[in-house]
């Protein structure tokens, strides 16, 4: 298959050639897996190859939406029989699954040839992707310097490298769209439990965390949502049904015109980065261009407080899993020998709780929740900054760091993560649809992503305007040099 070709489509027209005969699903796995030897060493961003795995998909004749198409999955949060990972850790080891669960289903039948698993940080509780059990740090293809994002950074870097067009991510306090703002791409995180959990877990991090996905384009975010969207069987809660013909449909309509409140700054009214703040401010240009009616406004709903809640939760998410493990292997010493600085200090602080403390904080992430909802009584839409800063250098937040031990320090103290991303957090508490958007390039080269979220249940009308956004600012022709574009 022609190179350029292969780095021109994405997804959707990538499969588009496939069912017209023009390239063969063969072709384009091949071309996927050279550009992943060619590449992968210089980013990092792939943690195991299943080559095999591939193989055996297209020799079974794969069929649907995406049938043919080469595909990766988060070494994070999804089962998946034929595709072996570590979890992030050196404690989780060799991890296999016996079956593939509900996410891993629905994306298997669009047709998608997965057949690697990419990088993430420890337990997915980072910014960045720098775990040490993959040896080295992966990196952002627009500047090596440079991080992904993280905690579905791996992904981030595949897909803005070319690898593949479109990959799996999970989104537990912005683990899609922070990659996706750092690595100019789409990240969309869908309103609570509208993508299924099950059958190994009822909620993560106690309805906070969901699965999503990372792409070039709106539409194949809006394909591969509509493929996995809806209750999976026993499912503990569900998200509003959608009401307008799902993601692809809205795409097809254009929004009314809309109410936008407009946050230049964080909204605690900080300030940010002058480049996040012009990313923001030419957003909204473009939105008063479209149509829309577009103001100052930020949500009054206590971040800070939410934060220290939404740390409790994942300090106590992370001591789960790393007991779990722990005891799994007869460790006497917690696993702690084997886990690094940060989820050592998660523990260390989740210890410190007990069972009313961890019910206090759900408790201050509903209310909070409730609080946000109110801001969109007057709005549909709230645009701010996906980050409060271009992509961090690698090195900032490493997870190795002996002052990262401090885990609420090392999530909310000054310099630590709330600074750097203070906005994406914030709609995995309220549950409410929010995506990133890649409308803004740094004067370093390095891409800024802009923040939009609705509702909860309003995803399609979120989908909607990014289909809009889309048409109007058009952002496919930008691509790392690396991309070879």
């Amino acid at each position: 298959m022609d190179i350029d070709a292969y780095d021109a489509c994405d997804a959707t027209g990538l499969a588009a050639l496939i069912a017209a005969r023009e390239v063969s699903a063969a072709e384009a796995f091949e071309r996927a897996l050279e550009r992943a030897a060619t590449l992968n060493p210089r980013i990092g961003a792939i943690a195991r190859l299943a080559e095999e795995a591939g193989r055996a998909t297209i020799a079974s004749g794969p069929v649907g939406p995406l049938a043919g198409v080469p595909f990766v999955v988060k070494d994070l949060s999804v089962a998946a029989h034929d595709l072996p990972g570590h979890h992030g850790s050196r404690l989780s080891g060799d991890v296999r699954s016996d079956h593939d669960d509900a996410m891993m289903t629905r994306m298997r039948a669009t047709g998608l040839v997965p057949f690697a698993r990419t990088t993430s940080p420890e337990g997915g509780i980072g910014v960045v992707t720098e775990a040490a059990v993959y040896g080295a740090p992966t990196r952002n293809p627009w500047n090596l310097g440079h991080t992904p994002g993280g905690s579905s950074g791996g992904s981030g870097a595949v897909v803005a490298a070319g690898i593949v067009p479109a990959a799996h991510g999970s989104d537990g306090g912005g683990s899609v769209r922070i990659p996706a703002s750092c690595c100019g791409l789409v990240g969309f995180k869908p309103t609570r439990a509208r993508l299924p959990s099950g059958p190994d877990s009822g909620e993560g991090w106690a309805g906070m965390a969901t699965g999503g996905f990372l792409t070039r384009s709106v539409r194949d975010t809006a394909l591969l949502l509509d493929a996995c969207s809806g209750d999976d069987s026993g499912t503990p809660y569900s998200a509003p049904p959608l009401r307008a013909g799902g993601f692809m449909a809205a795409l097809a309509r254009p929004p009314r015109p809309l109410k936008i409140g407009v946050c230049t700054g964080t909204f605690d009214g900080a300030p940010i980065d002058p480049e996040c703040r012009a990313a923001v401010e030419g957003a909204a240009a473009l939105l008063s261009d479209l149509g829309h009616h577009v103001e100052e406004a930020r949500p009054q709903a206590d971040q800070r407080a939410m934060m220290k809640a939404w740390t409790d939760i994942v300090a106590c998410g992370t001591w789960k899993w790393v007991r779990a493990a722990a005891r799994a292997q007869g460790r006497t010493d917690h696993g702690f020998g084997l886990i690094e600085t940060v989820a050592r200090g998660a523990c260390l602080h989740a210890m410190t709780l007990d069972g009313a403390d961890y019910l206090a904080a759900v408790s201050v992430i509903h209310a909070f929740g409730r609080d946000m909802a109110r801001f969109f009584d007057g709005y549909d839409i709230l645009l701010n900054a996906t980050l409060a800063e271009p992509p961090a250098a690698i090195g900032r937040f490493a997870h190795a760091r002996p002052e990262f031990e401090d885990f609420v320090a090392y999530r909310t103290g000054p310099g630590g993560c709330f600074d750097y991303s203070p906005f994406t957090a914030v709609f995995n508490a309220s549950g409410q649809p929010a995506v990133t958007l890649p409308l803004h390039m740094s004067a370093g080269g390095l891409p800024i992503g802009v923040h939009l979220a609705a509702a909860f249940g309003e995803d399609e009308l979120l989908m909607a305007l990014c289909g809009q956004i889309e048409a109007a600012a058009p952002w496919a022709h930008r691509r790392p040099a690396m991309a070879g574009v």
